[in-house]
């Protein structure tokens, strides 16, 4: 597939998968749904050959790669989709057992971004994650570097954005690690940062959207994030302002 350069990068944090979990199925079928005519029925080899999956739904129940499922894509180098679930042996918080994330990309262009809070909402929905984003890779890259440690990864985060702290300093699994354009808050999430604040969160409000289970979607920036905008670095910087909470930041 040919190389989106800013693609719109997903990832959402859950609970490891356990058992006869269901939850890699209903990604992938509610991926499908939130973006009309996508269709995630392809795998590639280790030569990176595309490979059709004729029995799509059964490979994805019964294959548990990494703890998650495996790498799916649909087939269209002009507008390249691709999915992919597993388990992180780290935890989401202080002393907390390995955790489940599914990373999905979409490209960059109208429509991708146009169904990107849907796929988002659907995305976190079937993983029953506790927080996710959906972010431009470039600024993604970016606030990854907001997160640091004097030991174990020394240096000052970019643009005058906030230091996050590791994970280990979060107090519960529901604390977001930190912001992205899009940010997906279960409703446990949302509880834990004390979102919504009327009074403090209208335009946050005007921009945001409930999910089926309480949850919420909240958008940024009307335009994706872009980070070389000052408008929009502002808006992540007035988001970490209200949100102490986010990136372990409260902790003592």
């Amino acid at each position: 597939m040919a190389p989106d350069r800013n693609e719109l990068t997903i990832s959402v944090y859950a609970l490891a998968l356990v058992g006869d979990d269901g939850r890699p199925l209903a990604i992938v079928h509610g991926m499908e749904r939130a973006l009309p005519g996508l269709r995630l029925e392809w795998t590639t080899s280790e030569k990176d050959d595309l490979i059709l999956l004729s029995r799509r739904d059964e490979w994805v129940v019964s294959d548990r790669t990494d703890g998650g499922f495996p790498f799916l894509c649909n087939d269209d180098d002009n507008d390249p989709v691709t999915l992919f679930g597993l388990e992180n042996p780290n935890g989401l918080y202080a002393g907390a057992p390995p955790h489940f994330e599914v990373h999905a990309s979409l490209p960059s262009h109208a429509a991708g971004l146009a169904s990107a809070a849907d796929v988002l909402a659907a995305v976190g929905e079937g993983a029953r994650a506790y927080w996710g984003h959906a972010t431009p890779s470039n600024a993604t890259v970016e606030i990854s570097r907001q997160t640091i440690d004097p030991v174990h990864k020394p240096g000052v985060p970019p643009r005058g954005l906030p230091a996050l702290r590791f994970p280990e300093y979060n107090r519960a699994p529901e604390i977001p690690h930190h912001l992205g354009w899009l940010n997906y808050w279960s409703a446990a999430a949302a509880r834990a940062i004390g979102f919504p604040d009327p009074s403090r969160d209208a335009e946050l409000l005007s921009r945001a959207r409930r999910t089926p289970t309480g949850g919420w979607v909240v958008q940024l920036t009307d335009a994706p994030l872009d980070l070389d905008n000052p408008a929009h670095l502002d808006a992540l910087k007035r988001a970490y302002e209200r949100f102490p909470e986010i990136g372990g930041r409260s902790a003592p």
